[in-house]
């Protein structure tokens, strides 16, 4: 379910900046100070606040609960379930101030996680053997 939350809110980033993009290219030709503003009004609310632009915890929590989850049940390696609990564990504390930096940590651990974990799910049957 988190990871459903994570994603709509990512979507929904996306699409409250889509919406206002016009409204400030149009301002900007009359006012662009205005226009600046108003785009700053819009980032704030859609990527700092829909979009989990003051930290990474849904992504965190998600990451930290399938790895919880697949480590218990033997679903994926273990040092995929460890890498995994240590980027969730890093998204979760970019909530700390003065840690926000390590988002950059986060992200690029997040790419790797996901990249094993298709080698490794593309490796196994659908019976769960290894091919």
């Amino acid at each position: 379910m988190v990871g459903i939350i994570w994603a709509g809110s990512l979507i929904a980033s996306g699409m409250a900046s889509n919406a206002g993009i016009d409204l400030v290219v149009a301002l900007y030709a009359k006012d662009p100070a205005q226009a600046m503003l108003t785009w700053e009004t819009i980032e704030t609310i859609a990527s700092n606040g829909i979009g989990n632009g003051n930290g990474e915890i849904l992504g965190g929590v998600w990451t930290l609960l399938v790895s919880l989850a697949a480590l218990r049940s033997g679903g994926l390696t273990k040092a995929l379930n460890i890498l995994g609990l240590l980027i969730g564990a890093v998204g979760i504390i970019t909530l700390t101030p003065g840690l926000k930096d390590l988002v950059g940590i986060f992200a690029i651990g997040h790419i790797i996680w996901y990249i094993w974990v298709g080698i490794v799910l593309l490796g196994t049957s659908s019976k769960g053997e290894t091919r």
